[in-house]
């Protein structure tokens, strides 16, 4: 797709659709979110034998299901992250196999870098200098970085809780950013403040919807993984949702494409201390933000998720359910896989470690089950906390 308007967004709340030329980030008419809008029909058209025969890596062995070919996009070759076997695990966990998406591998070690990819191209393809973004962290370092691929200028507003190692790597991929005191939602707000005030800036936030187009490819990587069949269960860690809408969509894809026609029960995991998509979800009513939000997994700390409603849906649609753990049990789970699979999961990842197991131990995995569980960050950039915590262990 050599043009920008090749596809079209797509409201969710009011169905408006509109050419994505014209910058659109939200609607227009009623700021609901935008999807990249898939075209059902023509995904019946796919050819299956070349998507499963096609000799490519990375996020565009999909690219029927995305708005930029490899061609147009910016691209640091994120994606074919790989689906690790963890027989042990499984055993643990009393399910028939368990497959860990290691995300880490990307390239400024995060989920976020998949959707970036497209956000930033879109960006460019409209014209676009700067790129800007409230971020708790990792999705600024992976702006940077695209953006610094496409010479174009990023801003990052991230909070003094931000990691060093995000705040370090947004300045070395040559992003401007601004620490803001206190939590993600200050920092959104000292955002909003900036961005009205620089209409040059291109936004590419947790609401756009090229971060939950490139989030889709999660999906599409597990399914290949098993042979183009589903697993029975995926366990996501939520913070803004993104991740879990993006496989939700990548399910009615493959599904409309009839590459894969069973779908999987999603679940969301979110930490004790900052729990929206677990609220809605369990009291069944509107997404309400956690105001005073507080848990160790930072990344997770989002008291408003910008796609929280999506999250609810794609648990609801598919049987699943939201589930939350306390920090203890996230470091316990990410120290524990860690250890015992080999894999870098760090708090992050813990997160879906341990939602798994709460999910084991209250029977919602049953003992023939095939479960996925998404591992969104680089172990690595959560060493700390995985090493305070077996220190408390007397380790």
């Amino acid at each position: 797709m050599d043009d920008p308007a090749d596809h079209s967004l797509h409201c969710l709340d009011c169905g408006a659709t509109f050419d994505p030329s014209g910058a659109v980030y939200r609607c227009p008419d009623c700021d609901g979110l935008l999807e990249v809008a898939t075209d059902d029909e023509g995904l019946g058209d796919v050819d299956a034998a070349t998507v499963r025969g096609r000799d490519d890596d990375g996020l565009h062995r999909y690219a029927e299901f995305l708005p930029f070919t490899r061609d147009t996009a910016v691209s640091i070759d994120e994606g074919a992250t790989p689906s690790v076997s963890c027989p042990d695990l499984a055993d643990d966990l009393g399910v028939g196999a368990l497959l860990i998406k290691d995300e880490g591998r990307n390239p400024t070690g995060t989920v976020a870098d998949r959707g970036l990819s497209l956000a930033v191209t879109a960006a460019v393809r409209q014209g676009a200098a700067d790129v800007a973004l409230p971020t708790t962290g990792n999705g600024g370092q992976s702006a940077a970085a695209y953006a610094g691929r496409a010479g174009i200028d990023s801003h990052s507003f991230v909070p003094t809780r931000c990691p060093f190692v995000n705040k370090a790597m947004v300045n070395v991929h040559g992003g401007d950013m601004t620490v803001v005191e206190g939590r993600y939602a200050d920092a959104l707000g000292a955002y909003e403040d900036a961005v009205a005030d620089a209409e040059e800036w291109t936004p590419v936030g947790p609401a756009s919807p090229y971060r939950r187009a490139g989030a889709k490819t999660v999906y599409f990587e597990f399914a290949e993984a098993l042979g183009w069949e589903a697993p029975d269960a995926v366990v996501v860690p939520v913070g803004h949702g993104n991740v879990i809408a993006g496989i939700h969509e990548a399910v009615d894809d493959l599904d409309a494409a009839g590459l894969v026609e069973d779908a999987p029960r999603l679940y969301a995991v979110q930490p004790e201390g900052c729990p929206p998509v677990y609220d809605r979800w369990a009291e069944q009513g509107q997404l309400d933000s956690v105001e005073t939000p507080d848990t160790i997994v930072g990344p997770l700390e989002v008291g408003d998720p910008a796609a929280g409603a999506l999250a609810v849906d794609a648990v609801d649609r598919t049987g699943g359910r939201a589930v939350v753990v306390d920090d203890d049990a996230i470091l316990e789970a990410g120290a524990d896989a860690a250890s015992e699979t080999g894999v870098e999961v760090g708090a992050t990842g813990g997160v879906a470690v341990a939602g798994a197991r709460a999910l084991a131990a209250d029977g919602h995995l049953e003992s023939d089950d095939t479960v996925a569980l998404v591992n969104p960050i680089a172990g690595s950039k959560e060493a700390d906390l995985l090493r305070s915590y077996l220190m408390s262990q007397g380790m």
